[in-house]
């Protein structure tokens, strides 16, 4: 018979038989090895202990050889599997890791780039309201003609015929006697 529990709002702990270790270490670990196994030293070394293991056999003398060559290598056939079966795995496990930290700085770059996609828009669309804004705003040369058209404008008004002042090419005539010009006559 099942002994049943009082409280069921809480699930069960996960009770694991076996060894318990730290994933964060063993990856770290796991990455480290496999940044070592990726390197031209780990191959020059791994080169050089096989030739000195297969030299060794073949020349030393029979007492001396502890894999000899005439079994096939039996020994270095063997390390060589188990370093093999242990480098796969810890490889995987370090190109898994990666691709996580990958995927997480991608989604970033993402988020940085959707952000600055964002900022230059708005950007963009101030620059064109200023721009906007810029083209109603009068300019000098604008705003002297407006102003000489408003004085001409008030001396008419106030009964000068040229606004109290002479144009460039007219010439100022001043006629004796109050005489008017020959062609201002009306």
């Amino acid at each position: 018979m099942v002994k049943r529990r009082e409280d069921l709002t809480s699930p069960r702990a996960n009770r694991r038989i076996g060894v318990q270790y730290d994933s964060d270490a063993f990856g770290a670990f796991s990455e480290s090895i496999a940044r070592f196994l990726g390197t031209a030293r780990f191959l020059v070394f791994q080169t050089v202990l096989i030739v000195l293991w297969i030299a060794w056999n073949l020349f030393a003398p029979d007492k001396y050889q502890f894999d000899p060559w005439d079994r096939g290598l039996v020994l270095l056939t063997l390390v060589l599997s188990l370093q093999a079966s242990y480098a796969a795995p810890l490889i995987l496990l370090a190109q898994n890791r990666q691709e996580g930290r990958d995927r997480v700085q991608s989604e970033l770059d993402r988020h940085v780039a959707e952000r600055t996609q964002s900022d230059t828009e708005f950007l963009a669309r101030e620059i064109a309201g200023v721009r906007l804004m810029l083209a109603d705003v009068v300019t000098g040369e604008e705003l002297k003609d407006q102003l000489a058209d408003l004085r001409d404008a008030l001396a008419r008004l106030a009964g000068e015929p040229d606004g109290g002042r002479t144009r460039p090419g007219d010439q100022a005539t001043s006629e004796p006697d109050g005489a008017t010009p020959v062609g201002d006559r009306r």
